[in-house]
């Protein structure tokens, strides 16, 4: 295997990958080999930063940031809503959802003339039967397109008031100061999906009495049914409609017996909470940034340094970790093109969001700044694709 890994490596080994780079302003962030970035900006309720680096040949994380009115309607309510997407299998569902869930939500806040964890349940859901509606119309040419599917973050800061919501494994954590000791500390708020935690396999089973082999243990890994990490998500239609669960679908992904209710779900876990003047910062962050650092050592290292490129320290500290466990030197990890990469590490994103606790306190009626960013990744020509195996081909999902 190690051998065919490298081998992978040398045909794959791009040290030109300043090929990528991107010169400009900031406005739109900046390209840095296969890291994205955007420094700082000034969003409804403080400053933020963003970063995303790709690992999969097509990046698989989407991202995003919109700030100002919440709602078709001038009137309001304002605020940031903030979305993080970690696909699978593609990356067709995160882009869906980038595209779809924010409007959504700003469709709800419009016919409820505010901001509630009903209207985010309600943008989950739509968007959810938006991409089963895409799922069901590419059935007879692209039937692959029922095993893409995305976990979803979503933050909303509206009113005083903070709202996350979750669908999958991806994680919001809180900076709060102790302002006797000036010491930060770390409070996770999103609730993850992810069949390694023992609740969410008794969930499950309390789901699937009648199936023994709801989760199983495979490669010292828990899947459910075998196939998936993740107990919710977008997409993934499946594992949620026997229509789609037959052939023309890969054999590797059609269940033996027929599904009689959706395995996976949409449902997202919605948590609301008033924010106080000592919570400093969120983390919003894919999976990729938690498999090498606790909540803890993640909010410290935004505390420790100036505000500037916080989400770009946080992808350069994870990916060095990633070097140092495979034995190898940062810069040489660099050198590797995406596809190859992922090998050793995720597509990570982080949004770090700043608390601003006047801006936060002010009525959601009040106006303030208008912002729209999206993480970015490698965009280039098909003809000029690397020669490198899809991470499918690869045998990583």
């Amino acid at each position: 295997m190690l051998s065919v890994l490298m081998n992978l490596l040398r045909a794959c080994w791009r040290p030109s990958s300043d090929r990528y780079v991107h010169s400009g302003g900031d406005s739109v962030g900046r390209q840095e080999g296969l890291l994205w970035y955007k420094d700082t900006g000034q969003h409804w309720n403080g400053e933020f930063s963003m970063a995303v680096v790709q690992a999969n040949n097509l990046l698989e994380d989407q991202s995003q940031l919109e700030s100002g009115s919440l709602s078709n309607y001038d009137s309001g309510p304002y605020g940031t809503f903030i979305g993080v997407y970690d696909g699978h299998g593609g990356p067709e569902t995160a882009r869906f959802v980038n595209d779809h869930l924010f409007r959504h939500l700003k469709r709800f806040a419009s016919e409820q003339k505010s901001m509630s964890a009903d209207v985010i349940r309600k943008a989950f859901l739509a968007t959810e039967e938006g991409f089963i509606s895409v799922v069901s119309r590419r059935w007879s040419t692209n039937p692959q397109f029922a095993a893409v599917g995305s976990c979803c973050l979503v933050g909303v800061i509206c009113d005083g008031t903070l709202y996350i919501a979750n669908a999958g494994d991806s994680r919001a954590v809180l900076g709060r100061l102790d302002k006797a000791t000036g010491e930060i500390s770390s409070v996770q708020l999103s609730t993850e999906h992810n069949a390694s935690i023992e609740s969410v396999r008794q969930e499950l089973h309390a789901l699937h009495p009648e199936d023994p082999h709801i989760v199983v243990l495979k490669h010292n890994v828990w899947r459910v049914k075998g196939l998936i990490q993740i107990s919710r998500s977008i997409g993934d239609v499946y594992l949620k409609r026997a229509e789609f669960n037959r052939e023309p679908l890969f054999a590797k992904f059609r269940l033996r017996d027929p599904i009689r209710r959706p395995i996976l779900s949409a449902e997202p876990a919605i948590s609301t909470q008033p924010l106080q003047p000592h919570d400093q910062f969120l983390i919003f962050a894919s999976d990729g940034l938690w498999e090498h650092f606790t909540n803890q050592e993640a909010v410290e290292m935004v505390q420790k340094h100036q505000r500037n490129g916080s989400a770009k320290r946080l992808v350069k500290a994870a990916l060095q970790e990633a070097a140092k466990k495979r034995e190898m030197r940062y810069s040489d990890l660099k050198k590797i093109d995406r596809g190859v990469r992922r090998h050793f590490h995720d597509d990570i994103t982080v949004v770090v969001v700043f608390l601003d606790t006047n801006l936060v306190s002010r009525a959601s009626s009040i106006k303030g700044p208008t912002i729209s960013v999206r993480g970015g990744g490698v965009t280039i020509p098909s003809n000029t694709l690397a020669p490198c195996a899809t991470p499918v081909e690869l045998g990583i999902t």
